[in-house]
């Protein structure tokens, strides 16, 4: 089954099998921690990788941003880039062009330098797959595993954006919905990066995490079970765009356990609640305060409780769409 490696398989495969023991590595792997600090002069060097396979006109440009927002997640600013480009042999002419000048724009926008890399082509791929590999320095480093009972959680721009301009890419046709909601929920992929939202909240923030793979619930579990905590979110608290709520009705999905890059989760001690907010205000950026830390474990969503990082409800949309072909 595609997606994420289970938790539990992590633990068992996964988190214990890091070679030798290094004393400047501040944060290795583990649960809901997307990144790692380094000891690193005058704070840390924050390191994170992600893989991404989707058309040439898309890999670039989205590929930089959710393997920057890690780093942004973790209080750092993206400055250096490796990249690993493999390309699908005897694929369409022009998709080294395409994938390496969105590459270029993308870093340039985050203000990041591509260092170095590798690139070839490979037959068994049908279409580009680029893993990033984004790195940036801090005077404080700020993990997902960071949360305390008495905090606030607060939540960037809104649930759901990154798989609302998927369902409206990949879906749109089979919807019948207006075709202005579909452009407009395309270009949700504009807003997929956390940079801004990162330098906002960082000064603030006990933790920080940027939910991907099975939207705000999976980033709530991960956040909670990373800090030990029990996390109480009133979903009626939650910004979920009017595109989204409608792509996701006709879709008969989840706007909450869909693709959600382009928010930032973050929790702040109660007492700079109102300054964080503040500092997201004045730049435009959109926050709501949706919920509390407590003692505990788990993710309290209304009336329904999250023991574990629900699977994205995209991925059973594919499948009946491969069944169908």
């Amino acid at each position: 089954m595609p997606g994420k490696v289970r938790p539990d398989d992590l633990l068992t495969h996964v988190f214990g099998r890091t070679g030798a023991t290094d004393e400047t590595v501040l944060q290795g792997p583990a649960t809901g921690e997307d990144a790692a600090a380094i000891d690193w002069p005058g704070g840390s060097l924050v390191v994170s990788s992600d893989p991404i396979s989707l058309a040439a006109t898309q890999v670039g440009s989205l590929g930089v941003h959710v393997a920057c927002n890690d780093v942004a997640a973790s209080g750092a600013d993206p400055r250096w880039l490796t990249v690993v480009l493999l390309l699908p042999s005897g694929g369409p002419e022009g998709t080294l062009e395409t994938v390496t000048r969105d590459l270029d724009s993308a870093a340039r926008e985050v203000g990041a330098t591509v260092v170095g890399g590798h690139s070839e082509y490979v037959d068994a791929l049908e279409r580009p797959l680029v893993s990033l590999t984004a790195m940036g320095a801090t005077d404080r480093f700020v993990p997902t595993g960071g949360a305390d009972p008495g905090d606030r959680v607060l939540l960037t721009k809104a649930a759901g954006l990154e798989g609302s301009a998927i369902l409206a890419a990949d879906f749109g046709d089979d919807l019948a919905l207006d075709s202005a909601l579909l452009e407009r929920a395309s270009g949700f992929f504009e807003e997929i990066s956390v940079v801004p939202d990162g330098r906002c909240l960082r000064e603030y923030a006990s933790a920080m995490h940027d939910p991907t793979e099975g939207g705000l619930l999976a980033g709530l579990s991960e956040l909670a079970s990373a800090s030990g905590v029990r996390l109480e979110v009133d979903p009626e608290a939650v910004p979920v765009r009017e595109e989204t709520r409608d792509l996701c009705a006709a879709a008969g999905v989840d706007p909450h356990r869909i693709f959600g890059s382009g928010a930032l989760l973050a929790t702040v001690p109660g007492d700079a609640l109102e300054d964080a907010l503040e500092s997201c205000r004045a730049i435009g950026l959109e926050v709501a305060d949706i919920g509390s830390v407590t003692d505990g474990e788990g993710v309290a969503f209304g009336a329904e409780t999250v023991d574990a990082p629900p699977e994205d409800d995209l991925y059973s949309l594919w499948a009946a769409a491969d069944a169908e072909e």
